[in-house]
């Protein structure tokens, strides 16, 4: 889910002690292994809210203002735990909305994101669509 840590010992200088060479070591396997935990942590996470979400897959919630305050619910959820749910049209990390819509009474779940610098909505349907969570891609430096 995260980029891989650069190795603390690629920046140990040459006139490093043994025993500081020894710490950098210790420091290095013991992020490693952090990363690894929180790796299978977040994979947990993502797998649990990923079953709950798809249980109302299909579903609305019959009205516009109830549908949309869902969606703003679930993406509140996704992101303060790092995750977009995937494009089921383009397979981009997406966030979901829902936005009025002609002969849509309670509006359509629509999939919004950036592609090649342009906001983009694919999707449009009158029930929530199905449910894939990724990992929130990291900010683009402006």
């Amino acid at each position: 889910m995260n980029l891989p840590l650069k190795p603390l010992t690629d920046l140990v200088p040459g006139h490093a002690t043994p025993a500081e060479k020894t710490d950098v070591e210790t420091a290095d396997q013991t992020l490693t292994a952090l990363e690894q935990e929180l790796n299978r942590i977040q994979r947990s996470m993502r797998l649990s809210l990923q079953t709950k979400l798809q249980g109302f897959v299909g579903r609305s919630l019959g009205s516009l203002d109830l549908n949309r305050e869902f969606a703003k619910s679930i993406q509140a959820i996704l992101d303060q735990h790092g995750f977009r749910l995937r494009c089921d049209q383009c397979g981009h990390p997406a966030i979901m909305r829902v936005s009025p819509r002609k002969g849509m009474s309670d509006g359509a779940f629509v999939f919004d994101h950036t592609i090649d610098g342009k906001r983009t909505f694919h999707g449009g349907t009158a029930t929530v669509p199905t449910i894939h969570l990724v990992a929130k891609p990291s900010r683009k430096r402006g």
